[in-house]
């Protein structure tokens, strides 16, 4: 399997938007997939993370299989006074003010099954990162998935604590991770 990785920005979105909902629709397929797991539900984060300027898209496609796409990770920089940390419960004040630089949040990170366990997903998330001027990286899991948690853990991030973003996700849990920014 020969993977090969391409970079998109904010400009690209509309083009992107069906081809993440497929590849999103291929990981949460099933009959117990929940609201928050819905293609409808998904469709609102993409628009959201999508829209602005900082938004990075890394999407790795199998050049074995006619370039199909087999996962992708975006993300953007957290917005000066952004609500990111604020059901956190017990973080310092100064630890949680976003100053729209300060803070990469990577939103998604998503690699259909059959590609799982090959380090599409490690490769993504790095790719994702490297050369950001931001200090630290932040992501939010499932607390379900203690797994996925480890994963995260052995690239480098630390739990923070509980939170549950909106009214229909699950419970979630917080994790941080040091960035080396680039030289400027």
């Amino acid at each position: 399997m020969t993977v090969l990785l391409r970079h998109y920005d904010h400009t690209h979105a509309a083009d992107l938007r069906d081809l993440l909902l497929n590849v999103h629709d291929d990981c949460y397929a099933g009959p117990d997939r929940g609201e928050f797991d819905s293609r409808e539900r998904f469709a609102q984060f993409v628009d959201h993370w999508s829209q602005g300027p900082g938004w990075v898209c890394i999407i790795s496609h199998d050049d074995d299989q006619d370039g199909q796409a087999v996962g992708f990770a975006y993300g953007a920089p957290l917005p000066t006074g952004s609500p990111w940390w604020s059901k956190i419960a017990g973080l310092d004040p100064e630890f949680t003010h976003e100053t729209g630089s300060r803070t990469f949040a990577v939103s998604e990170v998503v690699v259909r099954p059959q590609w799982r366990k090959t380090g599409t997903s490690t490769r993504l998330h790095e790719e994702l990162l490297t050369g950001r001027h931001e200090e630290r990286a932040t992501l939010l899991v499932d607390s379900t998935h203690p797994k996925v948690q480890a994963l995260y853990e052995a690239w480098g991030y630390s739990a923070l604590g509980q939170t549950k973003p909106f009214a229909d996700a699950p419970v979630m849990t917080a994790m941080i991770r040091p960035l080396t920014p680039r030289s400027k």
